[in-house]
């Protein structure tokens, strides 16, 4: 099992080689980078070198890049413009396109495999004009991507057009197959239906495009984003499923939120914590 860490943990933090440095210490060995620009600035070519080097010196592999969300321009998120692909007014769908490509564009300098992609923001309501705006977008996005060797894939969410019946019926009507899916259990476990069967229901829509996951923990009502085995999900049975898909061993990327306050724990104390719910992952799957 790949051990891959998504810097969403430090998402208020500055990326730096001395965070890598910490990440790789921790028995990292691959990072998934949120492409916020207050965190990492994906528009600065220099920003981009400083972090390719400070990962070969660390021997850290860029498993995929988490596409933007918001226009945001400094750690200070607040404020920020929600980015969406769903956008129905055509010049801010074109914004929010050309914005994302120059996420993509990372990859000439930085190479990764996957972008990590929502369908719109975090309580996008399905509509037709949304969904046709969606196609446009991604038609466009894959073959950009596709340019740059990077695969896109879409990520359920908590929202209607972040379902996974909708996603897989939108890529089953518009026929984009260049995109797959990035299975989030911590969504899944947040679905409509029967908490015991919502992370397998999930699962098996969405099953013959999954391409990677994000893994995290929560109790069945809200999107807490904790360590595996902190909240209700069923781990090992999570983890038959993604043993099930047919092929190499599905990539699977820790996708926890940061501790804060002042009572909260250190950066290493949290990277540490953090590795061991992927050793008990891992004992679990050698099972």
């Amino acid at each position: 099992m790949e051990r891959i860490l998504s810097t969403y943990l430090f998402i208020s933090k500055k990326l730096t080689p001395e965070l890598l440095a910490l990440i790789a210490g921790s028995g990292f060995t691959a990072v998934e980078i949120f492409a916020s620009r207050g965190h990492f600035d994906y528009t600065d070519k220099s920003e981009i070198r400083l972090i390719a080097q400070a990962l070969a010196d660390r021997r850290l592999q860029l498993a995929s890049l988490h596409a933007p969300t918001s226009r945001d321009l400094s750690l200070n998120r607040e404020s920020s413009a929600p980015l969406s692909i769903t956008e129905v007014e055509r010049v801010r769908r074109i914004d929010a396109m050309d914005e994302l490509k120059r996420a993509i564009d990372v990859a000439e300098t930085l190479p990764f495999s996957r972008m990590i992609l929502h369908m719109g923001g975090s309580r996008e309501t399905a509509d037709p004009r949304k969904r046709d705006a969606a196609f446009s977008s991604l038609e466009h996005l894959a073959l950009h991507a596709h340019h740059a060797g990077v695969r896109i894939c879409l990520e359920n969410t908590t929202s209607e057009m972040g379902a996974p019946a909708y996603l897989a019926s939108f890529l089953s009507e518009t026929r984009l197959s260049a995109l797959r899916f990035n299975f989030d259990i911590g969504h899944a476990h947040l679905a409509d239906g029967l908490e015991a069967n919502r992370v397998a229901n999930s699962f098996e829509l969405l099953r013959n495009h999954i391409a990677s996951a994000h893994i995290h923990d929560n109790h069945g009502e809200k999107d807490e984003h904790l360590a595996p085995f902190d909240g209700t999900i069923d781990w090992p049975a999570a983890l038959k499923l993604f043993s099930s898909l047919p092929g190499a061993e599905l990539p699977l990327t820790l996708e926890i939120k940061e501790k804060s306050g002042s009572d909260a724990p250190s950066f290493a104390q949290q990277l540490d914590a953090a590795a061991r719910s992927l050793d008990r992952l891992e004992e679990d799957l050698g099972k």
